[in-house]
């Protein structure tokens, strides 16, 4: 259809009766080889490396027939089975044997097989091909059966049939023909033999049977004895050991019991001593408390006192210097001045100090009542100083003894005696 159509495209439609004949044309010279079979283009000579044939093998793919000149055959490689049986064939011995089988064969697809099946076979109906595999088996069974004992191909028939498919693949490979399998399905005879031998089989294995079962039975009756009797002597052993183990026992509770009294009396014993023990490490603790209380409330706190007082005291100590060295530095400069002032230093120094003299000496009289002030006469020498002595011990007897003279004399004289001018009472 592809060919056509490609056709069809290239002539267009006023050339489709040309290509509809070229197209039958390729039909008939193009040839398509399935994977089942074989092409065999016959007619010319071709000369390859392996010489000279009158044909060429195509297998799958396609062809071209040369048209006038090449023939296209066909050969099939597909599988045949192939019922084989053999009736009074002689083995070994000369028992005859009766051997059914079955067998795969197919005609070979690779060289230099293929060039001999395409030599013998080619043309040859599958019928045809089946019986010639068929007589070629059953020939080579024939022959395989005449070099075995009965006994041999009925107990191996593997061995039997691969022995026969050694033998069979060289015929058959001559006439291009493989052999895939072959299996033997059954083997007898029309004599017995087999029976025979069957049965002579069946009653010697009876008897190895029957053998073997006594010796079972001995072998179980003497392993049941052995048994019995290693069962009894463990079950002695087993009495011994639980006998000794248990004495053992005794000796170990009655150390185990000794050693636990000697353990609870040392538990006692350490339990008092861990008590007294734990008291004295209470009674150290509490006078470590103790201690640590009365360093904490009295030494601590005293520390602290003496360390106070020590730094108040240099504290003071430090003032006092620091005034002594001032008061020792103001005192150098005022010697420093004083001889720089000379004569009138003196008067310059008392100028300076009146005023606080004047103060200190009024705030210590402050509070003194003064009654009268009586103004004495200056003291220039002849009645003046008489004068001043006499008021002076008028005075001193009237604050003396409370007697006041001028006034005793004025009252006997009966005139005012003179006397000192009076101020009147003032606080001062």
């Amino acid at each position: 259809m592809e060919v056509v159509l490609l056709l069809l495209g290239a002539f267009g439609i006023a050339g489709f009766s040309a290509a509809a004949a070229a197209v039958g044309l390729a039909g008939n010279v193009l040839y398509i080889c399935e994977p089942n079979e074989v092409l065999i283009f016959s007619g010319r000579r071709r000369t390859t490396a392996e010489g000279s044939k009158g044909y060429r093998i195509i297998k799958g793919g396609r062809g071209w027939r040369l048209p006038l000149v090449e023939r296209v055959d066909r050969l099939d490689l597909t599988n045949m089975i192939i019922d084989v049986e053999v009736r009074g064939a002689y083995s070994k011995g000369g028992i005859p044997l009766n051997v059914q089988g079955v067998a795969n064969i197919k005609v070979a697809g690779h060289e230099p097989v293929l060039g001999a099946a395409v030599e013998r076979l080619l043309g040859k109906p599958r019928d045809e091909l089946v019986k010639i595999a068929k007589d070629v088996l059953e020939g080579n069974l024939r022959g395989v059966l005449s070099r075995l004992t009965p006994e041999e191909v009925n107990e191996d028939k593997i061995a039997f049939a691969e022995k026969l498919l050694e033998e069979a693949e060289h015929d058959l490979g001559r006439l291009g023909l493989l052999l895939d399998t072959m299996k033997i399905q059954n083997v007898w005879d029309e004599r017995g033999y087999l029976d025979s031998i069957g049965r002579k089989q069946s009653a010697e294995i009876i008897k190895r049977s029957r053998i073997a079962e006594a010796r079972a039975k001995a072998s179980a009756i003497t392993r049941d004895a052995d048994n019995r009797q290693r069962a009894r002597l463990q079950q002695v052993d087993a009495e011994e050991e639980i006998a000794i183990a248990q004495a053992e026992r005794r000796i170990i509770d009655a150390k185990t019991r000794g050693v636990a009294m000697i353990a609870e009396s040392e538990g006692q014993v350490k339990a008092e001593i861990a008590k007294a023990t734990a008291a004295v490490e209470a009674e150290e603790a509490r006078v470590e408390k103790v201690r640590r209380q009365l360093e904490a409330d009295v030494i601590e706190p005293a520390k602290a006192e003496m360390e106070a007082g020590i730094a108040a005291a240099r504290g003071r100590s430090a003032k006092i210097l620091e005034e002594g060295r001032a008061t020792v530095r103001v005192l150098d400069e005022m010697i420093g001045v004083w001889n720089e002032a000379g004569s009138s230093a003196r008067d310059i120094f008392l100028m300076q100090k009146l005023q606080s003299v004047m103060t200190q000496l009024v705030s210590t009289v402050g509070t003194v009542n003064v009654d009268r002030i009586t103004m004495l006469p200056t003291g220039d020498g002849g009645s003046g100083d008489t004068a001043r002595r006499a008021v002076r011990l008028v005075e001193e007897l009237k604050g003396a003894i409370g007697v006041d003279l001028p006034k005793l004399l004025e009252s006997a004289a009966g005139q005012p005696t003179p006397s000192a001018p009076s101020f009147p009472k003032k606080d001062l």
